[in-house]
């Protein structure tokens, strides 16, 4: 059964395998392999929710993404939420341009009768790309020190977006950014 759907940003290829090399440290060190279990694909979550029609949104997220342009993005700093679900990640530095791209999404979303939950309003979304769910917390500081050893920040440019159902993860669609045509 569905767990949800998310609106999901996804990145060039050579940021994308920054991301997947922390994944792989992480699972090689038996840390978390989650991420890798559900079949995900290095990401930013720019809108999410329980129950959706994902036909309704196609054509409202296939135009969207042909209005913008590739985002540059620069992974500067890791961090952790402070709830249950021990996940770490990968902080982009918050630019009005990513705010901005949310921001006006989730506008496109409401305009079609979508409520927009607190997570996802304008005044509260805080982007981030997971790197590892679930870790026990007898293994965070381990974690935290292995992501240290990445070299910060990593920068490139964020070029589909898409739909995904979850868990595990399987993609609807996608749309390239500034592109008609089907990533």
């Amino acid at each position: 059964m569905s767990e949800g759907f998310s609106i999901e940003l996804y990145f060039d290829p050579a940021l994308e395998n920054q991301v997947l090399k922390a994944w792989n440290v992480l699972a090689r060190r038996q840390i978390s392999t989650q991420l890798i279990e559900i079949e995900s694909r290095p990401h930013i979550t720019l809108f999410s929710t329980p129950f959706l029609d994902p036909a309704k949104l196609e054509s409202v997220v296939k135009s969207f993404a042909s209005k913008q342009e590739p985002l540059a993005l620069s992974f500067s700093s890791i961090g952790t939420f402070p709830n249950e679900k021990n996940v770490l990640f990968l902080a982009p530095a918050p630019t009005v341009a990513l705010l901005q791209f949310q921001a006006q999404l989730c506008e496109a979303v409401k305009k079609e009768g979508i409520e927009i939950g607190e997570d996802f309003k304008a005044d509260s979304w805080i982007p981030y790309c997971a790197v590892a769910q679930e870790v026990p917390k007898t293994r965070m500081a381990e974690a935290f020190c292995v992501l240290r050893e990445l070299k910060l920040p990593v920068s490139g440019y964020a070029m589909d977006i898409g739909l995904v159902e979850f868990s595990p993860v399987r993609e609807h669609f996608s749309f390239g950014l500034g592109n008609t045509v089907e990533a």
